[in-house]
C-alpha cells in the first residue's frame, strides 16, 4: 500500500472511531463533532477528502443516533469548521488547535441556536430581541449538566476531542515518520 493511501486510511480510521464514540453515553453536546471537522480539514491534503471523510463519518453516526429538524445547522457548522481546519491549521500548533477548537465551539453554538430561533422551535419571536433571548436561554438551558451548561459542554468536548485526535495522530506519525512527509 502506498504511504499516502495508508495515511488516508489512518486518518479516516481515527475520524470514524471518533464519530462512533458519539454512540456511547456522554454528557449532552460533549462530542467529537467539532474536533472531527477540524482534524479532517487540517490533515487531508486532498480538499474533497477533508469534507467527504468527516461528513461521511458524521452521517454514519447520525443514521444510528437519528436526525432532528435543525440538522441542517449542525452540518453547516460542521462544514464551516472543516474550512477553519483547512485555513487556520495549515501549520498545526497546540495554540492554533486550541484557538480553532474554541472558534468552532462558538460557531456551532451561534449557528445551531440561530436555527432554533429561526424556526425549529417556534418559541422565539423573529426579532433581534427574540434571537438574543434564544441565545441567553441556550446558555442557561443545561445548568445541571456536568460542566454547567450546553455551551460549556460544547467547548469542553471540542477541546478534549481535539487533543485526542490531534495527539493520537502525532503519536502515529512518530511511529510512521513517512506520514509527516506524505501530502
Amino acid at each position: 500500500m502506498k504511504i499516502d493511501n495508508l495515511r488516508i486510511a489512518t486518518l479516516s480510521s481515527i475520524i470514524l472511531a471518533a464519530a462512533l464514540s458519539r454512540l456511547v453515553p456522554h454528557p449532552f453536546n460533549f462530542t467529537p463533532i467539532g474536533a472531527i471537522a477540524l482534524f479532517g480539514g487540517a490533515h487531508f491534503s486532498r480538499k474533497y477528502l477533508a469534507f467527504l471523510v468527516p461528513l461521511s463519518a458524521m452521517l454514519i453516526s447520525d443514521l444510528i443516533i437519528g436526525f432532528h429538524d435543525s440538522m441542517w445547522a449542525v452540518y453547516l457548522a460542521f462544514i464551516l469548521t472543516v474550512g477553519i481546519g483547512m485555513g487556520v491549521l495549515q501549520k498545526i500548533t497546540v495554540g492554533r488547535v486550541f484557538g480553532s477548537a474554541l472558534l468552532s465551539s462558538v460557531l456551532f453554538f451561534l449557528i445551531t441556536n440561530f436555527a432554533v430561533w429561526y424556526g425549529a422551535s417556534g418559541f422565539y419571536p423573529q426579532t433581534l430581541a427574540g434571537l438574543g433571548a434564544c441565545y441567553v436561554a441556550a446558555l442557561q438551558f443545561y445548568q445541571q449538566d456536568v460542566f454547567g451548561n450546553l455551551f460549556l459542554n460544547t467547548v469542553m468536548g471540542d477541546l478534549f476531542f481535539s487533543a485526542v485526535l490531534f495527539g493520537t495522530y502525532e503519536l502515529v506519525k512518530r511511529k510512521v515518520p513517512a506520514f509527516s512527509m506524505a501530502g
